[in-house]
């Protein structure tokens, strides 16, 4: 089959077109079934392509018709032997990637800034994470990437793992040198799983980043939906057959996703890989050439600063992409979130996120020379404003990190442990029992069973002070935390 063919949306739009009786779910019937007010703005295109796994239409639980052809094609746009379709998110397909490889008590190899689905992964497995420490950028109050001496160590401190997780990129857009992490991995004989959710364009045009693929990676959990062009909650998950079974790979991914998958959301990848594969490295250099003149002109702005290839240069810094556009807001005396609100309430902007320090917008295929404008005209405005505020708040310029804590019980144990509720002020000290992050990124801040620390819980606090989605805890103030429940000695 050629790149340019789409047999699962084409499927799609063929059975819609019999306009067959229908005697199944959803309720809906094509829309008539449906609130109207809804319908009229969705659309009855849309709603007519609203199915379920009946034989014409093949099942993403047994693919063997249109579902398996739209998948080998996308196998062979990112270089995969096996690509799997993702309803459940990347999410759903990196925590298909870990309980593939690990049971109860087996070792795997992360990093410490793993998003939230890796630590779930690992509780509902049972695995035991062996942390490496990600390499911090002081100046941005961010974590990079992991470096091959760090993996070097941790193998040989580790040579039983079942796994090795790398980001590639990051949030940010920062790649260590992965290419170089498969080599050593595999030396040692484990499979190197990657979190590509933000890179699936990596593979697509030269200029970017190595992606999972083309660096010799075992599985990879990509997200099309977040660059790529699909709908939301749409991703897929690249797997290269010898240190993993893409059989068993399928069964796990089976077990985690809904009976009931959408093939509004499988139609979309099906076209999204069809435009990757065909206009891709087109669209995406025009992607990147208007991220640099973006960059350029925010850098003629007083006290903000967009980060470039500047930030390359560190053992755990080998590449960036330049469509990720980190700008630094500290000089400024403001937060990142207090941007954010700005541009939200002052020009109707909203940008990817924003921590303590930073906002992150994103540059992709859907933007044009338009937006780019009205961004950098936003931004001079905000400096202009706020300049004449310098040095009334100066102490968010001082960047202030978590500190990683320590690990005294294994997620799954302390998740699934005896627990008790205590006030946040009376935590430090105490092996906490559930998540905490800010999201995004969705990097926790706590995981089931580290030690609650002073530091952590002031960087909690100051999120929380300036108005970032501290988010996990089941107190949704932040008052009280859940931590292991202590025995006292019997007297």
């Amino acid at each position: 089959m050629s790149q340019y063919e789409t047999p699962l949306f084409t499927g799609l739009i063929n059975h819609a077109k019999k306009n067959p009786i229908q005697f199944h779910i959803p309720g809906h019937k094509k829309g008539q079934g449906i609130d109207l007010e809804f319908r009229n703005f969705i659309g009855e295109n849309a709603l007519s392509i609203d199915l379920i796994n009946i034989a014409p239409l093949d099942d993403l639980h047994q693919p063997k018709g249109i579902i398996k052809q739209a998948q080998d094609l996308a196998a062979e746009a990112f270089g995969a032997d096996h690509t799997f379709f993702s309803v459940q998110g990347t999410s759903g397909a990196i925590m298909t990637m870990v309980m593939a490889v690990c049971g109860p008590g087996d070792k795997i190899i992360v990093p410490r800034n793993v998003h939230k689905s890796v630590m779930s992964a690992i509780v509902f497995s049972g695995a035991v994470p062996i942390f490496i420490h990600p390499e911090i950028d002081k100046e941005l109050g961010i974590s990079h990437g992991i470096t091959t001496e760090s993996v070097e160590k941790a193998l040989e401190q580790n040579p039983d793992a079942k796994g090795l997780l790398v980001i590639n990129p990051t949030y940010f857009g920062v790649s260590a040198d992965l290419k170089k992490i498969v080599e050593i991995a595999h030396s040692y004989s484990v499979p190197v799983l990657v979190d590509e959710a933000h890179g699936v364009h990596i593979h697509f045009h030269e200029g970017l980043p190595m992606s999972a693929m083309q660096a010799g990676a075992d599985m990879a959990a990509t997200s099309v939906h977040k660059l790529g062009g699909s709908l939301t909650q749409s991703s897929v998950l690249n797997v290269k057959e010898g240190l993993v079974s893409p059989n068993h790979v399928q069964s796990i991914l089976s077990m985690l996703t809904t009976t009931s998958t959408s093939y509004i959301l499988l139609a979309s990848l099906d076209v999204a890989r069809k435009r990757l594969a065909t206009e891709g490295r087109e669209l995406i250099d025009k992607a990147i050439k208007l991220a640099d003149h973006i960059r350029l002109e925010v850098n003629t702005i007083p006290k903000l600063t967009c980060i470039g290839r500047e930030i390359l240069g560190s053992k755990a810094t080998f590449d960036y992409d330049p469509t990720k556009l980190i700008i630094s807001v500290k000089e400024l005396g403001i937060s990142g979130y207090d941007v954010e609100k700005w541009l939200r309430e002052k020009h109707n902007i909203e940008v990817e996120l924003s921590d303590l320090y930073n906002i992150l917008c994103l540059v992709t295929t859907g933007d044009t020379e338009t937006e780019a404008e009205i961004l950098i005209s936003a931004l001079r405005d905000l400096a202009e404003e706020f300049n004449q505020y310098q040095g009334e708040n100066q102490e968010i310029s001082e960047v202030m990190l978590p500190d990683i804590p320590l690990l005294a019980l294994t997620p799954r144990d302390a998740f699934y442990a005896s627990t008790e509720v205590v006030p946040i002020e009376e935590s430090a000290g105490r092996i906490i029992a559930e998540f905490i992050m800010v999201y995004p990124p969705g990097i926790p801040i706590f995981i089931p069973g580290e030690i609650i620390t002073e530091e952590n819980i002031a960087y909690i606090k100051k999120n929380i002070e300036v108005g970032l989605p501290v988010q996990g805890p089941e107190d949704s103030e932040l008052k009280n935390l859940r931590v292991i429940k202590e025995r006292k000695a019997i007297i």
